[in-house]
């Protein structure tokens, strides 16, 4: 189940699974991670931290689980099992639909960052507001598409 990081992206944050957007990403990440191919992903990042901080699991528990080999199923089964406190399907998807749409914090070092990586991709893009936007040009970018 492991994939290679190096060949190809992993899915889209913007992909869900249980509800939970970032999941199927951080799960790619994660068993890339083990197999040694996760290439310049890296699993734990600070996007990850917000899923595992709303779902009180710690990055090397989820790990753990991932080197057991089960499938996306199974490790969306043991994450409801594990979360503290325990997320209700409306709590999922405030916060999935809050990271789907959030933009950059408005202080001026994070809109530089947010910026200079826009830049770095493409010089014409306007449409990149979000974390999400930026996470799919970089991945687009990154293995040969043209921004």
């Amino acid at each position: 189940m492991s994939l290679d990081l190096t060949q190809h992206p992993p899915r889209s944050a913007r992909c869900r699974l249980g509800g939970f957007i970032l999941l199927p990403r951080l799960l790619d990440k994660g068993r890339a991670a083990l197999a040694g191919k996760n290439g310049s992903y890296n699993y734990g990042c600070p996007l990850d931290q917000h899923f595992f901080r709303f779902t009180g699991i710690a990055p090397e528990a989820l790990k753990e689980e991932l080197a057991t080999g089960k499938g996306d199923g199974e490790i969306l089964g043991w994450i409801h099992q594990n979360s503290t406190p325990p997320r209700n399907p409306w709590e999922i998807q405030s916060w999935s639909n809050y990271h789907l749409h959030r933009p950059p914090d408005s202080d001026a070092e994070t809109l530089e960052y947010f910026a200079h990586a826009v830049r770095e991709l493409s010089v014409s893009r306007e449409d990149i507001n979000t974390w999400v936007d930026l996470l799919d040009l970089d991945d687009y970018v990154s293995f040969g598409g043209k921004a």
